[in-house]
């Protein structure tokens, strides 16, 4: 949890600085999000392998990033470029809190300790694993259609290119 926690901070930071002292450059902005999706994708699968969340989750978050990356660098191999939204941030935040919580049930989980027991009650009655990372998919689905509706008028332009 400690590692995944310092990837995302540093990744946050990482974005902060280059933007403070105009560092931006055009490797980093396709280099930047992919680390986050190669991040999240690698908890999100492991989690899935280990019986933590569903599959079919993982599959549509992943699907996402990869049509979204997939659909920014063949657009901007024709010179045309894709905003990212606010929301997309957003979406990213909220896929690293879902992880931080999955790694914290399963601390808690690995400790054993008896002040540990009715938090996991809670978690384990309420399904909080599975109904946060339902909301997390979700979120994930509808900023995939935000972005594609917010770049609409770019996406029609690369399609008339073709």
């Amino acid at each position: 949890m400690v590692i995944f926690i310092i990837a995302s901070i540093t990744d946050a930071y990482d974005g902060y600085y280059a933007r403070k002292y105009d560092q931006i450059t055009r490797e980093g902005k396709f280099l930047d999000p992919l680390a986050d999706k190669i991040l999240v994708s690698s908890a999100f699968i492991s989690f899935a392998l280990m019986g933590i969340i569903e599959f079919w989750m993982v599959g549509l978050i992943i699907f996402r990033d990869l049509f979204v990356t997939g659909l920014r660098m063949t657009m901007e191999r024709k010179g045309l470029s894709l905003v990212t939204s606010t929301i997309a941030k957003a979406k990213t935040a909220t896929q690293m809190g879902i992880i931080c919580f999955i790694l914290t049930v399963l601390g808690l989980k690995g400790l054993s300790l008896a002040w540990t027991m009715p938090m996991l009650d809670i978690i384990r009655e309420y399904r909080l694993v599975y109904n946060l990372t339902l909301v997390v998919t979700i979120f994930t689905i509808v900023t995939g259609i935000t972005y594609l509706f917010s770049n609409r008028n770019g996406i029609q332009e690369f399609l008339e290119k073709e």
